[in-house]
């Protein structure tokens, strides 16, 4: 038996230090987790049920430590947003997780960018539609390499940021997001078997703004090191 086509490569995730790779079976997005995010977004700050929404794996762009990657600007948008966050790396299958157990089906952490098309997505939204063009377009999930659990433990406190062109935009603190990576990983999984390859983008601190062809945008994770990509011209 064979394929009838040739199936596209296998998406993966680089892993620091290392010249082991991630394999991307699915990725998960947590929608307006930080307080000071879903205000500016014009959403309820308070602990609401998270809601989720997915981009396809092949919409990862692995981004190598200490370098700088171009990304194409999409097209159809004109209103071209960052949001930086952490990435968390699902290494062990479950299904309605416990919050106690959830550490326990997590392989590490990475620093990650959820580019979307904010023109997109609010004309979506106001129509009550599927966030799929908004969110889920080619290179929209660009992601530093991944920290294994065994090297660094589970981060609990720690900075968030962006810049672009050397101007801070973003900045918050990971221990600031309304869900907890635990509380996020057990309630998804009541929804979704979680599998090996799973990624969960956490949610984005307030500051989210326009990216234009040439721009330079670099941010981290205390602990887990940056990430650095160049706007440029499809």
């Amino acid at each position: 038996m064979s394929y009838v086509i040739t199936p596209a490569p296998h998406s993966t995730v680089l892993v620091a230090n290392s010249n082991d790779l991630f394999p991307v079976h699915r990725i998960y997005c947590v929608g307006r987790n930080y307080a000071a995010h879903a205000r500016e977004m014009g959403g309820n700050p308070e602990r609401e049920p998270p809601f989720f929404f997915c981009k396809p794996a092949d919409a990862v762009v692995p981004v190598p430590a200490g370098e700088t990657i171009a990304l194409a600007y999409p097209h159809e948008t004109t209103n071209y947003h960052h949001e930086i966050e952490l990435v968390v790396a699902i290494g062990k299958t479950g299904k309605n997780i416990t919050e106690r157990r959830a550490h326990d089906h997590i392989w590490g952490y990475a620093v990650g960018l959820d580019m979307t098309r904010r023109d997109l997505q609010s004309a979506l939204r106001e129509k009550n539609q599927p966030w799929e063009l908004a969110k889920a377009f080619d290179e929209s999930a660009p992601l530093a390499p991944l920290y294994p659990v065994s090297r660094i433990g589970h981060p609990k406190a720690g900075s968030i940021w962006l810049k672009v062109n050397g101007e801070l935009r973003q900045e918050g603190r990971i221990e600031h997001m309304i869900w907890s990576v635990t509380e996020t990983i057990s309630h998804l999984s009541r929804y979704f078997e979680l599998q090996p390859g799973d990624l969960i983008f956490t949610g984005t601190p307030a500051g989210v703004g326009p990216v234009v062809v040439g721009d330079a945008l670099s941010g981290g994770i205390d602990g887990l090191g940056e990430i650095a990509v160049h706007s440029v011209a499809a």
